[in-house]
């Protein structure tokens, strides 16, 4: 045997050891799940039970924390009083949040008050916006999307969404996640790509920063054939899709997370809305933050934070703030917050003095987290705030296009 192929054989045992010298039983069964979504022909349709298993797993410590919280905030004494506060004072903290970015004329029109269905039970109505489904944007069978559109498209090209779906890293389904924003932004003539991605623990992180990078790459090449204008992209997401489309518009063109693309593969975007996303990978400091930091190195990344803080550093956006960045529009929840906004991301959010400079960085706290699936009352006026922030963005960016070009 060739000694550098004895030393990798060697490396690769000491490794199983010290895994095996270290597991837990729980470990086992992330393992287990992991190996049987493997599994060819029918590793696809268990990979979903794999995440489930990996999550069930890490989160049985703390879930009776989490429901005995929710129960509280719900059904406590003074439970439906600071909700319906916290309700009343949605449009103010939105109206706030945007002032000095969109227009006057647009926050002065009313926010949507209404009471609707949730938006989970409205799914199925809004993918009659569904286009094309199931187009491939890696050669790999889980880098699928679903492109949105109106049938009757105008023949100018329209600005785009790349959506990509929460998970806890470990569900990256295209499933009724954010098709209230689309169906919105649809109806305004925007062209929505809706993701589905890689996913531990089968898939070890950065494979889902890596997706990512692919879509928005084809984006960028491709989605001129669908009606929508390469030159200006948008990525969105939710709770871990949140951090990846953060961690996105911070590492434009980085090639770090781009190794599998071409050279000249531009995985730049114009624009990120993150709602109820995660920005710090490296945060222990309450006891909350280092059971979540146990759920990354056991079932994301594979890897301890301690022996390689490099990666878990890399993939926190805090720590990739820059002035370059493009705007950012953040939405949070301000209770019962699983993980709350970090101290750093928000404070970061008026280190420039402009607002109206190209980079801005936004954010408004609403009053849960997943609104956009079970709070109908304020998931209209989160979506139209956020719509509303595009628009301005995008006129901006369409104007000084066209100035550039006089």
């Amino acid at each position: 045997m060739p000694r550098v192929e004895a030393g990798q054989a060697a490396r690769t045992i000491r490794s199983c050891y010290r895994w095996v010298k270290r597991a837990k039983p729980g470990d086992y069964v992330i393992a287990l799940s992991a190996a049987s979504a493997s599994t060819p022909v029918i590793g696809r349709h268990i990979q979903p039970i794999s995440g489930m298993a990996a999550l069930g797993v890490c989160a049985r410590p703390y879930l009776p924390g989490i429901v005995s919280a929710m129960a509280r905030a719900r059904f406590g004494p003074s439970g439906g009083q600071r909700r319906r506060q916290l309700l009343a004072q949605t449009p103010a903290v939105l109206t706030e949040a945007l002032q000095g970015i969109v227009s006057a004329d647009d926050l002065a029109y009313p926010w949507p008050s209404h009471q609707q269905p949730a938006p989970l039970w409205k799914a199925a109505g809004q993918r009659r916006y569904v286009y094309r489904s199931s187009v491939r944007y890696g050669d790999h069978p889980s880098q699928l999307l679903d492109v949105w559109r109106c049938e009757d498209h105008p023949g100018v090209l329209a600005p785009v969404l790349i959506f990509i779906p929460g998970g806890a890293w470990v569900f990256g389904s295209r499933a009724l996640q954010g098709h209230a924003l689309m169906a919105h932004l649809v109806r305004r003539g925007w062209v929505c790509l809706s993701l589905q991605y890689r996913t531990s623990p089968q898939h070890r992180w950065p494979r889902q920063m890596t997706d990512v990078k692919a879509a928005i790459a084809w984006a960028r090449a491709n989605v001129d054939q669908f009606g929508g204008d390469s030159n200006f992209i948008v990525a969105a997401g939710c709770s871990a899709g949140g951090h990846l489309a953060a961690l996105a518009g911070l590492t434009a063109n980085d090639p770090q997370w781009q190794a599998d693309l071409p050279a000249d593969a531009d995985t730049s975007v114009d624009a990120v809305v993150s709602t109820y996303g995660i920005y710090d990978w490296q945060d222990r400091s309450t006891a909350q933050r280092a059971r979540f930091m146990e759920f990354l190195e056991r079932v994301v990344v594979k890897r301890s934070q301690v022996r390689h803080p490099e990666v878990f550093r890399a993939a926190s956006p805090v720590d990739r703030v820059h002035k370059a960045a493009p705007p950012f529009l953040v939405v949070h929840g301000a209770v019962t917050a699983s993980f709350p906004l970090a101290r750093r991301a928000r404070s970061s959010t008026s280190c420039d003095p402009c607002p109206r400079r190209r980079s801005v960085m936004s954010s408004c706290q609403v009053s849960v987290t997943v609104f956009d699936l079970t709070d109908a009352a304020r998931t209209g006026a989160v979506v139209a705030a956020i719509g509303r922030f595009l628009r301005q963005i995008h006129q901006e960016r369409s104007a000084a296009d066209a100035g550039a070009a006089i």
